[in-house]
């Protein structure tokens, strides 16, 4: 890792933390939840509950079904709710770390395999139909949805001290594969909207743009895809030229997709830093 790299990130874990966009897509997110804001550098640690971000397909559980952030009912196997309680629930559908295109496929392609289902779990992080502070509501899911079901979990939240010890399970988190943490208030009530009683920590920021044109590549690329021009929901155009595979630059995304992309901070016209290429942003 370069001398640049690791002052950045020293910059992000003491304060200068950066937070996702808000995802770019043409269906509305009609299903209210809670998401993510940006932590203010006055905030204290203690007063947070932390735990893993993983990086699934979000799941609202009314009680009787299951649905994407944009209200589409996802369709499940038969059994795999069996035991799920009445009660709301906010989470993830998860296969485990690095698998996200695994989890977006089958959700997508509303097949209800039972040999790749098996291996999904609704990890739960929050009830937002109980009016109880947020650390309270981790407790009375643990006490009351532990043991329903095995394709339910309670995802662990972890309580620090200091910033430092942010920073060694940030670390730890990234090193194992995961993508960063997620910090819960304690004493907040759910709220819809984007707000910093939830907030997202990554080494690294990660937001969506549409694609608006292709460049050709040079040298070992000719003949392939060089890089994407794109645009993101602010207006800001700029080239996504890294992160592909061989495969993907012979068959890039196509002009009006929508894709992910990490990078590391903006310059003073808003221009995201070293932007490279994550994934196809498949709408749910």
């Amino acid at each position: 890792m370069s001398i640049y790299l690791r002052r950045f990130i020293s910059l992000i874990l003491f304060g200068f933390i950066y937070f996702s966009l808000s995802a770019f897509s043409d269906v509305p997110d009609s299903s209210p939840m809670q998401h993510a804001g940006a932590l203010s550098p006055s905030k204290s640690i203690v007063d947070y509950l932390v735990s893993e971000k993983l990086d699934g397909v979000r799941g609202r559980w009314d009680g009787g079904r299951m649905l994407t952030r944009s209200g589409n009912e996802i369709t499940l196997p038969s059994w795999f709710a069996q035991g799920f309680p009445k009660q709301a629930l906010d989470g993830e559908l998860w296969i485990g770390r690095g698998q996200f295109d695994a989890i977006s496929a089958l959700v997508r392609r509303g097949e209800t395999d039972d040999h790749l289902w098996r291996q999904v779990r609704f990890m739960v992080f929050d009830i937002p139909n109980l009016a109880l502070p947020f650390a309270e509501r981790y407790h009375y899911a643990l006490e009351h949805f532990s043991t329903l079901s095995p394709y339910l979990v309670i995802i662990p939240q972890w309580e620090l001290h200091d910033r430092q010890e942010l920073d060694r399970l940030l670390d730890s988190v990234v090193i194992a594969g995961g993508e960063g943490l997620m910090l819960h208030r304690k004493a907040a009530l759910y709220r819809n909207g984007r707000n910093q009683d939830l907030v997202k920590l990554k080494l690294f920021e990660d937001a969506e743009a549409l694609v608006i044109a292709h460049h050709p590549g040079k040298g070992k690329y000719q003949g392939m895809l060089g890089s994407l021009e794109v645009k993101t929901p602010e207006g800001i155009v700029f080239r996504i030229g890294t992160g592909f595979s061989d495969e993907q630059r012979k068959a890039p995304p196509a002009i009006g997709t929508t894709v992910t992309y990490k990078f590391y901070g903006v310059t003073q016209y808003g221009i995201p830093r070293f932007a490279s290429f994550v994934r196809i942003r498949e709408p749910l």
